[in-house]
């Protein structure tokens, strides 16, 4: 979790996300940095609009966190037309999330 929360402070603070900078965040906070992660990261989130899929978990954290009793009550709604494009790189994202 703590290198999502690195790439999450770079973003934040307008510079790159990248091995280097990752390694550097991870390394201020006493972290032992390993190499496969890190490199696994970036290359999740290489063409990943950070900003647009913070917007959509925001947007479906709610929902996670709704009673079990509103569970019957979504499975019975229509199916909502999904769009693959941007969603898939927002999901592939909120996956790092867990």
């Amino acid at each position: 979790m703590e290198y999502i929360y690195a790439a999450m402070i770079l973003h934040k603070a307008g510079k790159d996300v990248d091995e280097a900078g990752i390694k550097k965040v991870l390394e201020a906070a006493a972290v032992k940095v390993d190499e496969a992660r890190v490199k696994a990261l970036v290359a999740a989130l290489d063409g990943v609009n950070i900003e647009e899929a913070i917007k959509s978990q925001a947007v479906m954290a709610p929902a996670a966190s709704a009673p079990a009793a509103a569970a019957p009550e979504a499975a019975k709604e229509a199916p909502k037309e999904e769009k693959k494009a941007p969603e898939a790189a927002a999901a592939g994202l909120g996956s790092l999330f867990g």
